[in-house]
């Protein structure tokens, strides 16, 4: 007789401004809801290690007090906190990670009160900004348009899925 051995999922979910990392197999890394906001997934192959944030807006300027208890809710702070934490699941080198961008789209006319418009345009160019700043690039992406994202990362394969109205497919 074969013993059957199941794998246990874990789901770990990302909120705004959210970020989590994983080396566990078992492990799924998921955000939902993306629209304007962008979510950047690591993968670093090496370490067989994944990542995840949820980014709300481009710069910290416009609240510094919130940048301080949630720094991933923007750009320009979020991406070096968001790096430094995949040290925490074995990443060596930032230049393993394979990094990959979802989101960013126009969905309704505003995300907080002293921004409108052009937000998912806007958050876009600022991940690209810093990203090349760092002389890190994104290797795949599903950026843009006018639909919500849900984006979901195993760690057992490193597969990105995005999914939205029933439909899905890998980034």
């Amino acid at each position: 007789m074969t013993k059957k051995i199941l794998n246990k999922i874990n789901n770990i979910y990302v909120g705004l401004g959210e970020m989590a990392v994983s080396n566990t197999p078992g492990d799924v890394i998921k955000t939902m809801a993306l629209g304007s906001c962008v979510g950047i997934v690591a993968l670093d192959p090496k370490a067989k290690a994944v990542g995840m944030i949820h980014i709300v807006l481009p710069d910290s300027q416009t609240n510094i007090e919130k940048a301080k208890v949630l720094p991933g809710y923007f750009v320009d702070t979020g991406i070096p906190v968001f790096l430094e934490k995949m040290k925490s699941v074995g990443t060596k080198n930032y230049k393993d990670l394979i990094l990959k961008m979802i989101g960013g789209s126009e969905i309704g006319n505003t995300v907080d009160q002293d921004f409108q418009f052009d937000i998912g345009k806007r958050n876009i160019l600022a991940v690209k900004k810093k990203l090349w700043s760092l002389r890190l690039g994104v290797a795949g992406e599903d950026i843009s348009g006018k639909i919500s994202r849900t984006v979901s990362v195993a760690v057992s394969n490193g597969k990105v899925i995005v999914t939205n109205k029933g439909q899905s497919w890998q980034v």
